[in-house]
């Protein structure tokens, strides 16, 4: 691959990223480098590691690992968003989703993370035949993973507060990240 075709998967991959750390800005509501941060590197490296995890894979689990992850996304994503859903029906005084913590943003990083073992599989096929071919790839991303959720995780803060007025942002974080799910789900299942 060409360095602008892994600047593209390394876009394209990123996507989920954004459009969960936008939600997760929604909900927060308010700026926090720590939580951003820390959210930002997990998307980055999940997004880096799990093509590793895909390319090393490749000759021992190829076909098992092709036919589940992505009801792994979309078990994982469905949960969490099933869970905001359920919290924002629950009430105003009870503890909510808390895109913030650590665990929910593993879970969430895991989540989105999902397909890139796909993307390692490929790189395994289409000559990256050693782990220092994979260097550059990897890289790109991770960076690119991280970058746009740091962006989208600012993007949803500052225009939060103006969606938060029209919608509960649990309730619409919730049916995007469920949504996001379907999404892989569908893509997955449409194209065997």
């Amino acid at each position: 691959m060409s360095f602008v075709e892994i600047l593209l998967v390394a876009i394209a991959l990123a996507m989920d990223c954004f459009t969960v750390s936008i939600v997760s800005g929604v909900i927060s509501r308010k700026a926090a480098w720590g939580p951003a941060l820390r959210m930002a590197f997990l998307f980055g490296l999940f997004q880096a590691l799990m093509p590793v995890a895909g390319w090393l894979g490749i000759h021992f689990f190829q076909g098992w690992i092709e036919s589940f992850d992505h009801w792994i996304a979309f078990g994982l994503l469905s949960f969490v968003g099933g869970k905001m859903i359920y919290d924002y029906f629950k009430g105003e005084d009870e503890v909510g989703f808390n895109p913030n913590s650590l665990r929910a943003q593993v879970a969430l990083a895991i989540a989105t993370s999902i397909d890139a073992l796909a993307v390692g599989i490929s790189m395994a096929c289409s000559g990256y035949s050693t782990v220092s071919t994979l260097y550059l790839p990897i890289f790109i991303i991770g960076i690119v993973s991280f970058l746009l959720s740091i962006s989208g995780y600012f993007l949803g803060i500052r225009f939060g507060n103006s969606v938060a007025k029209r919608l509960k942002p649990e309730l619409l974080g919730g049916l995007i990240l469920i949504a996001i799910g379907i999404k892989i789900l569908l893509e997955h299942l449409l194209s065997i």
